[in-house]
């Protein structure tokens, strides 16, 4: 099995976008990086157009991306086995690496699609699922999810789901240690006030040594990481690795035990980006569609707000192409940074 588990970079909406799995690739080589999460049915109906044109523009933009972001697993949502094995068939013909079920959203919209966090509820059904995805695609299926939901919150609830879920054939769960309530709170609400119960991760993989289990949730710090990779076998990080690209520079070298020769800096990030937008202006792309994820880039130091308003000014007019980020790579060389 691949280790790049290791450390992957969670599926996040409106953030793991192709562009930004492109930032993060300039980042780290090794990482898993994930697509945000794609609705099953939203697949389905992509899939039957009658117009091979048009279908092949939505494919494209719901499931594209750039050979680069290897290895890379596609998130996918829904609780219709025979749907989420088309969209698992459908990853496979793409090349994507793996195929990931989520069962964390914790979203009212989710929730009304009966699929996320709700399904914890249900383990046979995301048994079955899993089986369903795995059978068709012949990819590693593996599931997120959070430690329980409401009132199914107990430790004895979380290791029934997961050896439930286990007998459909998932090897693999990124738990994030933090419990969903399902009623009452908002989705941002959910990240941070359940309490996080890290301690319940642990003993998962204590009990289950043979299932592969990665922790997600409140990682701030390459060292948070290397801390609980003493108990568990992977680490998944999500709004910090958004928020702050740069902080895990190092992750190559530390978590996954390359040799590294150089330091990704701001302006190679950006200067990595330079082919991809071009790339990505013939197809008729835009260019703040990737610069948005920029202005996390360059933090904490003199000039850094001056260097994103120019940046997002120049990247925001609808005929702004490759040379603003060469321009905006050179500013930072001629500081170093």
């Amino acid at each position: 099995m691949s280790q790049a588990y290791r450390f992957s970079v969670a599926p996040m909406l409106d953030c793991t976008d192709r562009h930004f799995r492109v930032l993060m690739r300039q980042i780290s080589q090794a990482s898993l990086l994930y697509t945000e999460m794609v609705v099953a049915q939203a697949l389905h109906h992509a899939r039957r157009d009658p117009d091979s044109a048009s279908r092949s523009a939505r494919l494209e933009r719901l499931i594209g991306f750039d050979p680069i972001e290897h290895p890379l697993a596609l998130q996918l949502g829904g609780d219709e086995p025979s749907l989420l094995a088309e969209a698992a068939e459908l990853a496979a013909e793409r090349g994507y690496d793996e195929v990931n079920l989520n069962v964390g959203c914790p979203s009212e919209k989710v929730q009304q699609g009966r699929f996320g966090a709700c399904l914890m509820a249900d383990p046979e059904r995301v048994a079955a699922c899993v089986e369903a995805m795995g059978r068709a695609s012949g990819l590693p299926v593996t599931v997120k999810h959070r430690i329980g939901i409401d009132a199914l919150d107990s430790y004895a609830d979380l290791l029934r789901f997961v050896d439930i879920v286990a007998s459909g054939g998932a090897r693999r769960f990124a738990v994030h240690a933090r419990k969903a309530w399902l009623d009452g709170l908002d989705p941002k609400q959910n990240r941070t006030i359940p309490p996080l119960r890290y301690d319940l991760v642990h003993r998962l993989k204590q009990e289950r040594p043979a299932l592969t289990i990665e922790l997600n949730g409140g990682l701030d710090s390459v060292d948070d990481c290397l801390s609980q990779l003493q108990h568990v076998d992977g680490v998944m990080v999500g709004r910090a690795a958004y928020a702050h690209p740069l902080r895990w520079a190092a992750v190559d070298r530390l978590i996954h035990g390359r040799t590294c020769p150089t330091v990704p800096k701001a302006s190679t990030v950006v200067r990595g980006l330079v082919p991809h937008a071009r790339q990505w202006q013939q197809q008729g792309g835009r260019l703040w569609a990737m610069a948005r994820h920029l202005v996390h880039l360059v933090e904490g130091v003199p000039g850094a707000r001056h260097w994103r308003a120019q940046l997002t000014r120049e990247a925001g007019a609808r005929s702004a192409g490759p040379e603003v980020l060469e321009r905006a790579a050179l500013q930072l060389e001629e500081r170093g940074l």
